[in-house]
C-alpha cells in the first residue's frame, strides 16, 4: 500500500503560548515531544517542530501514513490534543525515505 503524506499544524491555545506556558502545559508539551520523537524514530513522522511565526508560534509536522484514519488516530493519541487544536492537509511530499 502506498503511503500518504499529510502536513499538520498544531494551533496553540493562545498566541503567546510558547513563551508563557504554565507548568502543567509545559509537562503536556514535553510528553507531546516524546510522543512525536517516537513516531519520527518509527519513520511515521518525517519532520516536526515549532514554527516561530511573527503572529505567534505554532507546531508543524509532516507524516507518512497508510490513510487518513491512521492520521486521526495519531492525533487522538497525542498528549497535547485537547490543549492544542490540529489542522491537517493532504500533501504531495517529495522526500528521501530513511
Amino acid at each position: 500500500m502506498e503511503k500518504k503524506q499529510f502536513f499538520l499544524k498544531l494551533n496553540p491555545p493562545r498566541p503567546t503560548f510558547m513563551m508563557d506556558m504554565t507548568e502543567t502545559e509545559r509537562e503536556i508539551m514535553q510528553k507531546h515531544v516524546v510522543y512525536w520523537t517516537a513516531l519520527l524514530n518509527d519513520g511515521i513522522a518525517i519532520v516536526f517542530g515549532p514554527v516561530m511565526a511573527p503572529g505567534g508560534g505554532y507546531g508543524a509536522g509532516v507524516v507518512s501514513v497508510n490513510d487518513e484514519e491512521h492520521l486521526k488516530q495519531l492525533i487522538a493519541d497525542d498528549p497535547a490534543t485537547g490543549l492544542n487544536k490540529y489542522e491537517y492537509y493532504p500533501m504531495r511530499a517529495i522526500f528521501k525515505a530513511p
